[in-house]
C-alpha cells in the first residue's frame, strides 16, 4: 500500500514552506481541467490546498469527493487567492494515489448551503452531509462546548458519575421508551427520561456535588428545538444546597462557557428572575425572549360591560407597537392570518393611533373615549402606534398573545442584535389541572413544595408553588431544575394529591422511598440542555444541525433505517407478540 502518512495538513502550509517536499491527504473538493494542466482543491478538516497536476500523472479514478494522497513540492502561486490561508502557495504534484474511490454522481453537492438541499436527502446521506464545512464545524464546536462544560464543573469541585441507561419506568412528563427483558418475561426496563432518581440517590450516598453529561430518552414529537427520542443534558446535583446555591453555579458556568464560544455579548449573573405567573402575564410564555422589548398588557377590566361581542366576557390582552404610521393594511391582515392559522385564534383585533392620538382602522369604532383614555394610560400609548388585541378564555388568550408578541418582534425587527440574554423563571405552580380536570404535577414530581408538608396539607393544590426553576436564553428554555423533596412523608402526600397511592409510590420509586429513611441531606440541582445550548451558540435555528446523526421530523433515522422491523425470533426471545390489526 502507498505511504499515506501526512507530513502536513491541507490548511497549514504557508509561503514560508515554499521549496519543501510535502505529503498531503484529503478529499478532492474541486477539479479544474485546463488541458495539459489540472488543478485540484484538496480538503481536510484543517483547510484547502491547491494541487497542480501535469498530464503525465494518471487521474483516471480521481473524482470529486474521492480521497487521495499527494506528494509534491510547495511553490509560490502566480495567481494568489486571499480568501483562504493557503492562498499564496500550491503543490506541484509528483505522485498521486487514490485511497478511496467515489461515485462520480453525488446525491447532492457537498459544500453548498444545506438549506438548498432537501433535508431528508441530507439525513439519508449524513456521512456526506457532515463533510459540509458548516455542519462539520458545528460538530467540532459541539465537542469543544461539552469539554468546556466539563472543565467548568471540574473547576467547581463536581464529581462526574455515570448512571444506568436501563432503568425503571417513572412518570416524569413524557412517554417512556420501554425495553423488554429476556431474562424476566413480561417485565420491562425503561430508558431514563433523566437521571432524576439516580442523582438523588447519589446525594443520599454522600456525594457532595455530582454531574454528568447524560443521555436522556423521551418519546416526544420532534420540533425545531427538540430532538425526538434522545437528547443530552448537563445533569448536576448538590447536597445541603438551596435554590440560591444552584443559581450561583448556573450564573458562573453558563456565562463562562458562552463567552468561550461566542463574540456576542453575554449576560453576567445575577440573571433576571421572573415568577412564572408574571412571565405568562407579561410575555405570554414561560420562556420569554428578553431581546424583544414588547410586553403584554391585560385590559380585561377595561372592557367589562362592553357591547363588542368579540370582547364580551373574555380575557383581553393587548400589545402596543410604535412607529407604525407607514405600515399598510396588508401588514395587519397578515398578522391576523398568522394568529388564526398558526395560533388557533378566532382573530386578531387592532387599531392604529395617528399623530394626533386618534384611533383609526380595525376595531376603533368599538372603543369609546373613556376606554381609550384608560388604555393609553395603562399601555403608555404614543402617537403613530398600533395596538393589537387578543380576546379569549384566559389560558388561550395568554398563549395567543405570547405568539403574537414573538411574531411582531420578528416582523418589526425589534430584537436586540448579537446578544445572549438570560433569565430565571421561578415559582412554578406545584400542580395544574389536566385536560380531564384532575390534579397533575405541573413541572417535576420530585420537587419540594414551598411551605413543605404544611402547604400540602392546608392549601388548595393549585395555589401551591414549588421550588422549581427554568433558565431561559433568547426565547429558549435551556435549563430546568428544582430543590428536591427529600422527606418521605412529603413525598407520599405530594403524590397522593396527584392521585397516587402509597403503594404506587413504593412501586414506582421504591429505592428513593426507602433511601429517604436513612438520613437524606437536603439537595437541589438542575440540568442545562446541551443540544439546545449548542444550537444557540452555533447560531442555528434547527437542533438537527448540531447533532451528528439526527432523526428527521417524523422521528426516523434515515441513515440507519430506524425504527425498523425485527425478526420473529428476536421478539420471541423477549416474550413479545405483536398485535398490528387495524394499524396503519
Amino acid at each position: 500500500m502507498a505511504n499515506i502518512y501526512r507530513t502536513h495538513n491541507c490548511g497549514e502550509l504557508r509561503i514560508s514552506d515554499a521549496g519543501k517536499e510535502v505529503r498531503l491527504a484529503g478529499f478532492v473538493q474541486t477539479i479544474r481541467n485546463l488541458g495539459k494542466m489540472v488543478f485540484l482543491d484538496l480538503r481536510d478538516e484543517n483547510g484547502i490546498t491547491q494541487i497542480v497536476v501535469s498530464d503525465d500523472i494518471d487521474l483516471t479514478d480521481v473524482t470529486k469527493e474521492c480521497t487521495l494522497t499527494v506528494t509534491g513540492d510547495v511553490v509560490e502561486r502566480a495567481s494568489k487567492n486571499d480568501k483562504i490561508p493557503t492562498g499564496e502557495i500550491e503543490i506541484v504534484a509528483k505522485s498521486i494515489t487514490v485511497l478511496g474511490k467515489c461515485k462520480s454522481a453525488l446525491p447532492f453537492e457537498i459544500n453548498v448551503d444545506g438549506q438548498t438541499v432537501r433535508e431528508d436527502l441530507r439525513l439519508e446521506y449524513r456521512f456526506l452531509d457532515l463533510r459540509n464545512e458548516k455542519i462539520h464545524n458545528n460538530i467540532k464546536l459541539r465537542s469543544k462546548i461539552l469539554k468546556d462544560f466539563r472543565n467548568a464543573m471540574d473547576e467547581l469541585g463536581f464529581t462526574e458519575v455515570q448512571t444506568p441507561i436501563l432503568a425503571n419506568s417513572s412518570p416524569e412528563g413524557a412517554r417512556d421508551f420501554l425495553v423488554p427483558s429476556r431474562l424476566h418475561p413480561g417485565e420491562f426496563y425503561a430508558l431514563p427520561q433523566a437521571p432524576q432518581q439516580f442523582k438523588q440517590l447519589l446525594m443520599v450516598s454522600g456525594f457532595d456535588k455530582y454531574y454528568q453529561i447524560a443521555p436522556c430518552f423521551r418519546d416526544e414529537d420532534p420540533r425545531a428545538d427538540r430532538s425526538p427520542g434522545e437528547f443530552y443534558q448537563l445533569d448536576f446535583e448538590m447536597s445541603f444546597a438551596t435554590q440560591e446555591d444552584v443559581f450561583e453555579v448556573i450564573e458562573t458556568v453558563l456565562p463562562k462557557v458562552f463567552k468561550q464560544n461566542t463574540t456576542w455579548t453575554v449576560d453576567e449573573g445575577p440573571f433576571v428572575r421572573i415568577p412564572y405567573k408574571e412571565a405568562m402575564e407579561k410575555y405570554g410564555s414561560d420562556k420569554p425572549d428578553l431581546r424583544n422589548p414588547l410586553t403584554i398588557s391585560d385590559l380585561t377590566d377595561i372592557f367589562v360591560g362592553t357591547e363588542f361581542n368579540a370582547f364580551k366576557d373574555k380575557t383581553v390582552k393587548a400589545i402596543v407597537t410604535e412607529n407604525m404610521e407607514e405600515k399598510p393594511r396588508k401588514f395587519f391582515d397578515a398578522m391576523s392570518d398568522f394568529a388564526v392559522q398558526e395560533l388557533d385564534a378566532k382573530g386578531l383585533a387592532w387599531v392604529k393611533v395617528d399623530q394626533d392620538g386618534n384611533l383609526n382602522g380595525g376595531i376603533s369604532k368599538f372603543i369609546d373615549e373613556d376606554r381609550k383614555a384608560k388604555i393609553f394610560e395603562r399601555m403608555n400609548v404614543k402617537p403613530n402606534s398600533a395596538i393589537f388585541f387578543v380576546a379569549d378564555e384566559y389560558n388561550k388568550a395568554v398563549k395567543i398573545a405570547g405568539g403574537v408578541r414573538i411574531k411582531l418582534g420578528n416582523e418589526l425587527d425589534l430584537l436586540e442584535k448579537d446578544v445572549y440574554r438570560f433569565c430565571f423563571i421561578v415559582d412554578f405552580p406545584m400542580y395544574e389541572l389536566s385536560d380531564e380536570g384532575t390534579i397533575d404535577f405541573n413541572h417535576n414530581p420530585f420537587s419540594m413544595p414551598q411551605g413543605g408538608l404544611e402547604a400540602l396539607m392546608t392549601k388548595d393544590p393549585l395555589d401551591i408553588y414549588a421550588y422549581q426553576y427554568d433558565a431561559v436564553c433568547n426565547g429558549y428554555e435551556i435549563l430546568s431544575g428544582a430543590v428536591r423533596n427529600h422527606d418521605q412523608e412529603i413525598m407520599v402526600k405530594a403524590f397522593e394529591i396527584a392521585g397516587y397511592t402509597v403503594e404506587d409510590v413504593k412501586g414506582k420509586f421504591g429505592a428513593l422511598f426507602n433511601a429517604f429513611s436513612y438520613g437524606t441531606p437536603p439537595h437541589a440541582g438542575a440540568a442545562p440542555g446541551m443540544d439546545r445550548i449548542i444550537m444557540l451558540l452555533a447560531k442555528e435555528d434547527n437542533i438537527r444541525e448540531v447533532i451528528a446523526f439526527p432523526k428527521n421530523k417524523k422521528a426516523r433515522d434515515l441513515l440507519m433505517n430506524a425504527p425498523s422491523k425485527v425478526f420473529d425470533k428476536q421478539l420471541e426471545e423477549v416474550h413479545i407478540k405483536l398485535n398490528l390489526e387495524n394499524k396503519e
